[in-house]
């Protein structure tokens, strides 16, 4: 019987893919926002493509704001702009 592949939700574009896929952003039950890499922090978590137009898309709806139901820093996006520039290099 094959595996079952964990699917998420992308908060910009809406699309269910699979979990190995999406960036995931958690916010630790002490309220830090980070990015997780690995997807095994505690925590809440939510999930993006690794395209700028997913993030701009949930930058605009604050849909990560709402998500993890906090204030998320700049930095943070900036992070996620420069994991997706990185992976944009690995993929091409």
């Amino acid at each position: 019987m094959p595996k079952k592949i964990p699917v998420r939700q992308c908060l910009g574009c809406r699309e269910m893919k699979p979990k190995r896929e999406l960036i995931r952003v958690v916010r630790s039950p002490e309220g830090a926002i980070a990015l997780d890499a690995g997807g095994k922090l505690p925590g809440r978590g939510a999930y993006l493509c690794p395209s700028a137009e997913c993030m701009k898309k949930a930058r605009r709806s604050r849909a990560l704001e709402r998500a993890l139901d906090a204030a998320i820093p700049p930095e943070i996006y900036d992070g996620l702009i420069a994991r997706m520039e990185s992976e944009g290099e690995k993929n091409g």
